[in-house]
């Protein structure tokens, strides 16, 4: 009986610290998440100014537009026959009322500097306002809504393609590791170097070859002219013209993709331990899934998660090699033209999910890899 006074107090010192510990965690993992968002916020905010300047050329796309009110006013009131007859006085006087009118109206009667953080105020709130030029093909001038119309197209392509190029590398890479040194190997390193030329390179020559020699595939566009009525021929018509730029975005980054999973994948095989595995054993099964594809998998998670990302981006050059009606299409077009809105939006939406993916990726990485940690300073 005289022990359990002296015990007690040790007990209840334990319980204290482990719950002040625990606290303590949470306290951690909450300074940590704020310190991280308020980071990347700063980070999107910056890179959607600079995007604001650079679509608007620092203010001179103000000077065109200035340019095209006055020319179309002075064209559109030179048709007016009762215009003709006033005096030049009053003509002069009309005209300028009249710009005056269209640039208040489009806001350009005040400084650029201040109409670019009302820009940047609507870009961060995703009031992505109306396009200048460009409309939807039901008509709608909305930004939100010609995105999302090109958005389905350039989902289809990249999610099929790269998908398709993500999963052959990763298990192309594995069955290298295994055959280090064989001719197959020798001859997936010999292919690398062709990855250096861009997909939509290897486009124009899948056209050539199969579309223009063979014609045996469609040269573009992503369903056939007039569309079949029937869903499943409509179906297999979009997987048809699926084919040559889904091989073109494979053919243009498998080898090197391959050789660097490889890589990886033999870097972690010569590990100390994964020769003590061997020793006491373990079938190669349990030795790549326990010692090889687990150390790696921060990196899988990673290019998997960076991959997503890049298929709501598409490819500007690939989509118009092939007349993809995609987003890559629409922000070619939007740039040709000069038309912010959409260059901005693209842009905002691009920023806001490589923001929520680097987010997420850093306790994906605490949820995998044992070794990492959250604290206030970052990922440790």
């Amino acid at each position: 009986m005289a022990d359990v006074p002296a015990t007690a107090p040790n007990a209840g010192a334990g319980a204290g610290r482990r719950a002040g510990g625990g606290s303590s965690s949470v306290a951690r993992v909450m300074r940590f998440t704020a310190m991280r968002l308020l980071a990347l916020f700063v980070t999107v905010v910056v890179a959607v100014y600079l995007t604001i300047l650079i679509a608007n050329m620092g203010g001179y796309v103000d000077e065109l537009r200035r340019g095209q009110i006055r020319e179309g006013v002075s064209l559109g009131m030179s048709m007016d026959p009762e215009f003709r007859q006033l005096p030049q006085v009053e003509r002069t006087a009309l005209i300028e009322g009249l710009i005056a009118i269209e640039e208040e109206r489009l806001g350009l009667n005040r400084p650029f500097l201040l109409r670019s953080f009302s820009y940047l105020t609507n870009a961060i709130t995703l009031d992505l306002g109306r396009s200048e030029f460009l409309s939807s093909d039901s008509g709608s001038r909305q930004v939100r809504l010609i995105i999302l119309e090109r958005l389905a197209p350039t989902l289809l392509l990249f999610a099929t393609g790269q998908l398709l190029l993500f999963f052959l590398a990763l298990f192309g890479g594995l069955v290298l590791s295994r055959r280090y040194g064989s001719w197959f190997d020798r001859f997936v390193i010999a292919l690398a170097p062709t990855s250096a030329a861009p997909s939509w390179f290897y486009g124009i020559f899948l056209i050539l070859i199969f579309a223009a020699v063979f014609r045996v595939l469609p040269f573009g566009g992503m369903v056939s002219a007039p569309p079949p009525p029937n869903p499943l021929d409509y179906a297999l018509s979009v997987l048809r013209h699926l084919i040559l730029p889904v091989s073109a975005i494979v053919i243009s980054a498998v080898f090197l993709s391959i050789y660097s999973w490889r890589t990886f994948f033999l870097i972690f095989s010569s590990e100390d331990y994964v020769e003590m595995a061997k020793a006491k054993g373990l079938s190669s099964q349990a030795i790549e899934r326990r010692y090889i594809l687990r150390p790696t998998l921060p990196n899988i998670v990673t290019n998997f998660a960076l991959l997503v990302i890049t298929l709501w981006s598409g490819a500007i050059i690939t989509e118009r090699v092939f007349n993809w009606p995609g987003l890559g299409s629409l922000i070619f077009t939007a740039i040709s033209i000069t038309d912010v809105p959409i260059i901005v939006a693209t842009t905002v939406i691009y920023a806001y999910l490589l923001a929520v993916t680097v987010f997420l990726l850093d306790f994906v990485y605490a949820i995998v890899d044992p070794r990492v940690k959250l604290d206030s300073g970052g990922v440790s």
